[in-house]
């Protein structure tokens, strides 16, 4: 067998299990991509990033396509003040956050994705052993509070999105319910209403990058992992409630803690060769 076709193969597999985990919980799973990318395809972290975000970009404009099944459109569109509110932030989050990383040296790049990947699977973890389906009520009274406090959670949000090349639905939704008050199923559809543009926009910014020409050199890789994680993702929602949520979410938060930490010692080893 040929090292592309090693390659695929290794794509699709490590796609179909991304995309299962993340139908289990319901996530994209790029959080989990990303040290995959790094690791095992051995691609360069803003090569990686990048690589990661259009995979992201892919894989949400497909779901976004089946949750209009199960949520109407004009649900969606009653609750349009939210999407707006939060993409108001995000938006300029990462077109700032992707002008930074195209700046930023390669070191100091994955030093800041360590400190995301940990906070991320804190949030996981934390989502595991409190869960948000028992909330009611936005966090502040209807008004200029919650608009303020939308901007500014957009706003970091769209930060994370586009350093990780995630979707960001593990931030949005536990926003959305907390901060508006909106039912959790409501608001995984609201999550990928917010996250198509603003992968969008990162995804446009990173354009000028010369890393962008990765998803030239590895059109085929991108491909089947993209066939991989449509299938997984369909596997992984069809085995909802076969394994428990919190269960899941804690092995993986922490399997997400361990690759951060990998990822960490690595970024030391060779911060200090280039001393």
């Amino acid at each position: 067998m040929s090292t592309a076709s090693t390659k695929n193969g290794k794509g699709l597999i490590s796609g179909a299990i991304i995309g299962a985990l993340g139908g289990l919980i319901g996530l994209g799973g790029a959080e989990f991509r990303l040290p995959v990318l790094k690791g095992t395809f051995k691609m360069p972290t803003l090569e990686a990033v990048i690589f990661n975000k259009a995979m992201s970009l892919t894989v949400v404009a497909v779901a976004l396509l089946f949750r209009t099944k199960s949520i109407s459109l004009d649900q969606l569109m009653g609750h349009l003040d939210i999407v707006l509110n939060l993409l108001a932030g995000s938006l300029v989050g990462a077109w700032w956050a992707a002008g930074r990383a195209m700046k930023m040296s390669r070191v100091w790049l994955d030093r800041i994705i360590l400190i995301l990947l940990v906070l991320l699977s804190l949030v996981m973890l934390s989502e595991a052993w409190l869960p948000l389906h028992n909330s009611s009520g936005g966090l502040f009274m209807p008004g200029t509070a919650t608009v303020i406090a939308g901007v500014i959670s957009g706003f970091f949000i769209g930060v994370v999105a586009a350093l990780l090349g995630v979707a960001g639905g593990e931030l949005l939704i536990p926003t959305i319910v907390i901060l508006f008050g909106a039912d959790i199923k409501l608001a995984g559809s609201l999550s990928l209403m917010i996250s198509l543009p603003t992968m969008i926009v990162g995804f446009f910014r990173y354009t000028n990058a010369d890393a962008f020409q990765i998803l030239k050199t590895e059109k085929s890789l991108f491909i089947w992992m993209v066939v991989g994680s449509v299938i997984g993702a369909a596997i992984g929602g069809l085995m909802v409630g076969l394994i428990p949520v919190k269960a899941l979410m804690t092995l993986l938060g922490v399997v997400l803690m361990i690759s951060a930490i990998k990822t960490f010692k690595h970024t030391r080893q060779t911060s200090d060769a280039t001393v």
